[in-house]
């Protein structure tokens, strides 16, 4: 593909049409010119290019001489470069609207539905786990079972999350406790049930959960991860409520 053929996709990218595109370019190679001068330089047929032309200037990309025969001109780059980019962002945020306006009508449509994800592979429950921390407000509890499935990123997430004055506790944090700093609280299991496919829990506020198990397939426990998670939903809200019984039966403050 030639120069001029990467120069007309991505205009067409920016929103042009072909012929726009095609007319456009050769306005800014002969600065100003009638229909018959950019029917030289171009491939677009003389019928389109005054079609072409008239949009432009709809655009603001181009300026229109009344004179006899009418000459076209287009703008400086950089005004046309605020142009376009204004163009994509108006374009974006009519876009944008109607996706948070569907999205708000399924949410009405589906008020009732209780929404139980299932996640797999450890990099991808990584990535929910650190949204997930992002997102609360009041408290995290956070237990690792494997030093495998708590990476930087989570670490980092925590952190973070206490420095904004979330309450974050983590569970058997022996070999991460260098990681933080004071204000992270850290507690360790008693008696409680020990569990080789247990993976890693995660609760946010009251009503956010995620729960993973490990192992598998053959596979080493860190290599193969599945996880279900809940938020703002009827069944995380009791599943929180039966953790927090379980964290205040087998833990203890460090």
């Amino acid at each position: 593909m030639s120069d001029h053929d990467e120069a007309v996709a991505a205009l067409k990218r920016l929103g042009l049409s072909s012929y726009e595109a095609q007319v456009f370019i050769a306005l800014q190679r002969l600065d100003t010119a009638t229909v018959r001068e950019v029917d030289r330089t171009t491939e677009v047929p003389r019928s389109q290019i005054y079609g072409a032309a008239e949009d432009l200037a709809e655009r603001g990309l181009v300026d229109i001489q009344q004179s006899t025969p009418i000459q076209y001109r287009a703008v400086d780059l950089d005004e046309a470069r605020t142009r376009l980019r204004e163009r994509l962002d108006r374009e974006e945020d009519r876009a944008f609207d109607y996706l948070e306006s569907a999205r708000r009508e399924r949410a009405d449509e589906n008020e009732a539905q209780e929404d139980i994800w299932t996640v797999q592979g450890t990099d991808t429950i990584d990535g929910r786990v650190v949204t997930l921390i992002e997102d609360a407000d009041d408290r995290v509890v956070f237990g690792a079972r494997e030093e495998g499935t708590f990476d930087d990123a989570v670490a980092d997430a925590l952190t973070a999350a206490s420095e904004r004055g979330v309450a974050v506790t983590v569970v058997n944090g022996d070999r991460t406790r260098e990681r933080f700093g004071d204000d992270v609280s850290f507690r360790a299991t008693t008696d409680a049930p020990n569990d080789e496919r247990s993976g890693r829990v995660l609760v946010v506020d009251a009503d956010t959960v995620l729960i993973s198990v490990t192992g598998g397939d053959g596979l080493p426990a860190v290599d193969h991860e599945a996880a279900i998670w809940s938020a703002h939903t009827g069944f995380a809200t009791v599943l929180v409520g039966l953790l927090d019984v379980w964290f205040d039966q087998y833990l203890e403050d460090d």
